[in-house]
């Protein structure tokens, strides 16, 4: 099946018939545990809970959640930094397939993951990508990077695309479309450095850098979601009224966007940071239980195979969804900064 909507996540785990081990960093908090609980009583996952017993209980009865012995396992952790610590460990080890961020920071997450995780194939470039509903049109649409890289330079920002192009594939959609988000269409250098970096990551993936994907930029944002605003304007382009994927210029502008589409319009969003060796499901701790459930949905589904089945479908693939082949970067990529210099607290 095609994703269309981001519910659809929910049936497309549901129909794997097999359950991912969800490694849950700080799940102290009532909906991360509604979650996490939803998830295993629609049959696709288990858990390990890495926190403190007396608050996970006592969060649990707050939100009238029952938590399945048979299929959620608590490891009592000690603070924050221990609670990340042992959750990385735990799906580095073979023991979970997905790392869930609970009531903790992206921040202290994504630098134990950064020390942790060597990396497929040595390598360490993560980025963040959310999957959501056009709130006017209702397409399925997605962002980047509102979590991870703060200020990327144009190699990274051409490997962020890369990121959102596979995931796109990953979702069904063939040839997705990426624009490149500035203020203004036409090149502004140096007064708006980020006209130019749109326009070399356009060029470098015209030359086939990135198969099966369409990116075109510098676009301002109304130009690229809204048919007549790039007709009344005359920006053409293949682009131009109809991305499938917005690649914001920076932090700042990623992530207010999509705190407003959650704030202003309502917007249900299902979030992952890839690269590592599993995706990692980064919901903002004030983000809905449904968000938090979409995240892993669509961070299991991402994952593969769950390590611990032997029943089920063996890729996303079988699901008819596409192949995540290629989500992670290459041994080449120089990855993300070092711990604290590049890593955004969301």
């Amino acid at each position: 099946m095609k994703i269309r909507q981001v519910t659809d996540l929910l049936d497309a785990a549901r129909d794997a018939k097999c359950r991912w081990t969800l490694s849950v960093a700080a799940p102290h908090e009532e909906s991360v545990l509604q979650a996490v609980a939803e998830a295993c009583r629609q049959g696709f996952a288990r858990a390990v809970l890495f926190g403190s017993r007396s608050q996970i209980d006592q969060a649990a009865r707050d939100a009238g959640v029952i938590l399945p012995a048979d299929l959620i396992t608590i490891v009592e952790t000690g603070d924050d930094t221990a609670m990340a610590r042992e959750s990385t460990r735990c799906v580095l080890t073979g023991g979970a397939d997905v790392l869930v961020k609970g009531l903790l920071s992206t921040s202290l997450l994504m630098r134990t993951v950064l020390q942790q995780d060597p990396g497929p194939r040595g390598s360490k470039f993560m980025s963040h990508v959310g999957v959501f509903n056009d709130p006017v049109s209702g397409r399925l649409m997605l962002l980047t990077d509102a979590g991870i890289n703060i200020a990327p330079n144009v190699q990274r920002k051409f490997q962020i695309v890369q990121h959102a192009v596979r995931v796109a594939h990953a979702l069904g959609i063939a040839e997705p479309k990426v624009a490149m988000l500035a203020a203004v269409e036409k090149l502004n250098y140096p007064a708006m450095p980020a006209t130019l970096d749109a326009a070399l990551v356009a060029r470098i993936a015209a030359s086939g850098a990135i198969p099966n994907a369409i990116v075109e930029g510098p676009f301002a944002l109304d130009n690229v979601v809204s048919p007549a605003s790039a007709g009344k304007k005359n920006v053409a382009g293949r682009v131009a009224g109809c991305a499938d994927i917005l690649c914001g210029p920076d932090i700042e502008t990623s992530n207010a966007l999509y705190k407003a589409l959650q704030t202003f319009c309502g917007v249900t969003f299902a979030s992952v940071v890839v690269g590592a060796s599993r995706p990692v499901a980064v919901p903002s701790r004030v983000d809905s239980m449904q968000t938090k459930l979409m995240s892993i949905a669509l961070a299991c589904l991402l994952s593969g195979k769950p390590s611990a089945e032997t029943a089920g479908p063996r890729r996303l693939s079988d699901l008819g969804l596409g192949s995540v082949q290629g989500l992670v970067p290459t041994a080449s990529d120089p990855g993300n900064p070092p711990p604290g210099e590049g890593v955004a607290c969301n």
